[in-house]
C-alpha cells in the first residue's frame, strides 16, 4: 500500500492548496461532522488494504504457478492466494460498517447544517455509488459464492469508486463537499 499512499500524497501535495482558509459557517460548529470525517478516512483506510490485497491475488494468480516448489526454507514473497482473498473480504467487512456509518453520520449531520438528509450532492451520490459497490461485493461473495478473481476485480473497481469520491468529486465537480477550493 505504500505506493498507494506515496502516489495519494503526491496528488495532495501537486494539487490541494497549501493555504489555511476559514472554514464556511456550516463546518464550524459541529462535533458530529468531525466525527463523520473520520468515520469515512477509516473505512477509506480499510477498503484500501482489500484493494492491495485485491492486487496482489490478481498479480499472484496472473503468473504461472512455478515447475518445482521452494526448497524448504524458502517461500514465495506474497502470502498464497486463499489468504489474499482472506486479508480482502475481511478488510471489506471492516470498511463497509464503516462507510455506512460514515454515510449515516453524513446524513445526520447535513440535516442540521442544510435542514435535509441528503441531497443528492455530488459527494453524497458518489459515496452511495461506492456503498453500493461494496454492498455488491458482500453479496456476490457471501450469497453467490463469488471468490477469486471475479471478487478481486470487483474490489479493484470498489476502490476506484473510493479514489473518485475522495479526489475526482472535488477536483472536477463542483458541489456543497468541495471546500478545499480545488
Amino acid at each position: 500500500m505504500l505506493p498507494v499512499a506515496t502516489v495519494m500524497m503526491a496528488v495532495a501535495l501537486a494539487f490541494f492548496p497549501s493555504e489555511v482558509r476559514p472554514l464556511v459557517p456550516a463546518l464550524q460548529a459541529n462535533r458530529i461532522l468531525g466525527i463523520h470525517v473520520t468515520t469515512m478516512v477509516l473505512s477509506y483506510s480499510a477498503l484500501s488494504i482489500s484493494f492491495g490485497a485485491s492486487i496482489l491475488y490478481l498479480l499472484k494468480t496472473a503468473r504461472p504457478a512455478p515447475a518445482t516448489q521452494p526448497a524448504e526454507g524458502q517461500s514465495s514473497r506474497l502470502p498464497d492466494s486463499e489468504t489474499l482473498s482472506e486479508i480482502a473480504y475481511w478488510s471489506v467487512l471492516v470498511g463497509f460498517p464503516l462507510l455506512t456509518l460514515g454515510v449515516a453520520l453524513g446524513a445526520y449531520w447535513a440535516n442540521s447544517a442544510w435542514g435535509r438528509y441528503w441531497g443528492w450532492d455530488p459527494k453524497e451520490t458518489s459515496a452511495l455509488l461506492t456503498w453500493f459497490i461494496y454492498a455488491g461485493y458482500l453479496h456476490a461473495r457471501g450469497l453467490r459464492g463469488w471468490e477469486g478473481r471475479r471478487s478481486a476485480w470487483l474490489l479493484v473497481l470498489g476502490f476506484g469508486a473510493v479514489l473518485f469520491t475522495y479526489f475526482a468529486v472535488n477536483f472536477l465537480i463542483s458541489g456543497l463537499h468541495s471546500y478545499a477550493g480545488v
